[in-house]
């Protein structure tokens, strides 16, 4: 007979598991009830940095704040919320354990973000008057940028930091909604740190660029996207700026036809011959073929000394968009027949002109009037905030390119967006691209579109990055009759009237091999070459109107399947949408 009690080690092991299950449940609702809480947390964040942003947008630094230290607050108890013992345990868990990690790596970020970035630039800006950074009178008080370059260089480093491992968190692994969360997160953090360096390479850059130390000469070539270049557009016109002690002036203008073709070319690199030839050494115009400015912005510089024999200590590149983004802060501009506001100003500039006014010498001159215009409300006209905002926007969008004559500015210029260096693959991850340069000889890219497509994965045992462009020639069906000659070329290069002769090239991940190339589905001729470490397929296109054309390339190797990949391209009149598809291996 037995008492009806179970054996002890029975009884242990029933104990055991009982008391397993308890503290499964418990360590459950710990990390439900911590995990709702810093959810909430989150999104007091997000919604405070919705608010942050419109401030700093409208100029309420006040109301900024105000609102950067609730910043801090929710994302520390995001933080604490989200970093206990218990919490890292269930890290650990199949399928579900990115989940945690995902949640507490986000309210990490946003912790180190709000705390070593966001308030200190804030308390800075409230320090500073954003006015006094303006110019004034074609001049720039350059004494405030001694107390930024400290504290803007403090927070870029945390941000650089906090970039990098918001890149890192594997958001593909995590639920749908999660998901969607993080990439939002790593799109802010990125903008906050592309804005933030960007604002710290110009409390170093801009005194003795401006002249803090001595007069300085830069070379300005406007670039006309209606005829596309890889750096944006064809040169269409040229000034010379002289800055001193932050007063910058315009010395002299010039267009194309100042500049005859080079019966010699000047030197350029053999990535660059391959592609174009040496037509970008011998005319001026085609100069922003080159993909990288820090080739491009010599050989401009070259072409102004030997024409004016004038030595220069930079040059800036920009498009004809940043016209529109600086009409947005300064109204509206009058030059030749036109008046133009932000939303006229590219139609006119790229298409209209050519319109009103046939002879191509008289374009050249509305086009110089245009440029002094723009230049004069630059440079003293609208509210100084907002022109600073207009061209942040504008670099934000790859459309302002700087190479500078001194070796210790441009090393940080070719470090920076600015600098318009091709991308160096890294932390952050790779970088894939699309060149679009014109062969029509005209202005029919006002017309033109583009779609970019990624896909990354692993196609029979090999890492593979898939870039897919779609390149269309939306231009009216009776394009030849009704566009103006100048703008469809009138057949002088071969090319009938109303359509578009592109060169479309591709460039993969550092290190990786084209794997296949194709054009709407069938094998066509295509021209390969090396941009560094980077190959490259060139497809050449000819498109009627209304026709369009899809073309794609596979990469494999070192760099390529990264989830991480990123795309760079062209700057267009209206940026390409670019998305991520999915990978299919055939």
């Amino acid at each position: 007979m037995t008492d009806g009690r179970l054996p002890a080690r029975r009884r242990w092991i029933g104990w055991t598991i009982t008391g397993g299950i308890a503290l499964l449940l418990l360590a459950t609702g710990w990390v439900v009830i911590r995990g709702a809480g810093a959810v909430s947390e989150l999104q007091n964040v997000r919604n405070s940095a919705v608010q942050l942003r419109a401030a700093i947008s409208a100029g309420d630094i006040e109301h900024a704040e105000r609102i950067a230290p609730r910043l801090v607050t929710y994302s520390t108890q995001a933080r604490e919320l989200t970093s206990d013992v218990v919490w890292r345990a269930f890290e650990l868990l199949p399928l579900l354990g990115a989940n945690f990690t995902a949640v507490r790596e986000v309210s990490d970020i946003a912790s180190t973000v709000a705390r070593d970035a966001v308030a200190p630039v804030v308390d800075l800006a409230g320090d500073i008057d954003l006015a006094s950074l303006g110019f004034s009178g074609s001049g720039m008080d350059l004494s405030p940028f001694a107390e930024l370059e400290s504290p803007l260089a403090a927070a870029s480093a945390s941000l650089s930091i906090a970039d990098v491992r918001a890149q890192q968190i594997d958001a593909d692994a995590t639920l749908p909604v999660l998901a969607d969360a993080v990439r939002e997160m790593r799109d802010v953090v990125t903008e906050a740190a592309t804005v933030v360096g960007a604002l710290h390479g110009a409390s170093v850059l801009l005194p003795p660029m401006l002249g803090a130390d001595g007069p300085r000469t830069y070379v300005v070539a406007m670039q006309n996207n209606a005829e596309l270049r890889s750096d944006g557009g064809i040169v269409g016109s040229l000034a010379l700026l002289r800055a001193e002690g932050g007063r910058i002036t315009i010395v002299r203008q010039a267009s194309t036809a100042d500049f005859p073709a080079l019966d010699s070319p000047l030197p350029l690199s053999d990535s660059t011959l391959a592609l174009f030839g040496d037509g970008p050494g011998r005319h001026i115009q085609n100069v922003t073929s080159i993909p990288d400015f820090t080739e491009a912005g010599p050989v401009l510089a070259q072409r102004w000394e030997q024409q004016f024999g004038q030595n220069v200590d930079g040059v800036v590149a920009i498009d004809a968009v940043v016209a529109a983004h600086l009409l947005r802060a300064a109204g509206s501009i009058s030059f030749g027949p036109f008046t133009a506001d932000p939303d006229t100003i590219v139609p006119i500039l790229l298409s209209e002109i050519y319109a009103t006014i046939p002879d191509p010498a008289e374009q050249d001159i509305v086009f110089g009037q245009a440029a002094r215009a723009l230049f004069s409300v630059a440079l003293s006209g609208g509210d100084p905030k907002q022109l600073i905002a207009a061209l942040a926007d504008s670099a934000d969008e790859n459309r302002i390119r700087i190479w500078s004559a001194h070796e210790e500015e441009q090393e940080m210029l070719a470090a920076s967006t600015l600098g318009g260096a091709l991308p160096t693959d890294g932390e952050r991850g790779p970088y894939v691209g699309v060149l679009l340069n014109d062969a029509t000889g005209a202005k029919m890219d006002f017309y033109t579109r583009a779609r970019i497509s990624t896909a990354v994965g692993i196609c029979h045992g090999e890492p593979t990055t898939q870039v897919r462009v779609t390149w269309s020639n939306d231009a009216p069906l009776d394009a030849e009759q009704s566009l103006p000659r100048y703008v469809t070329g009138d057949e002088v290069f071969g090319v009938d009237a109303g359509h578009v002769r592109t060169l479309v090239a591709i460039y993969g991940p550092e290190g990786a091999m084209v794997q296949s190339a194709d054009r709407d589905g069938d094998e066509a001729p295509v021209q390969t070459a090396l941009i560094g470490a980077r190959s490259v397929v060139q497809h050449e296109v000819e498109l009627a109107p209304g026709e369009s054309t899809t073309i794609t390339v596979s990469y494999i190797g070192e760099g390529a399947g990264d989830r991480l990949t990123r795309v760079q391209h062209t700057p267009m009149i209206d940026a390409p949408e670019t998305t991520r598809s999915k990978f299919v291996c055939r």
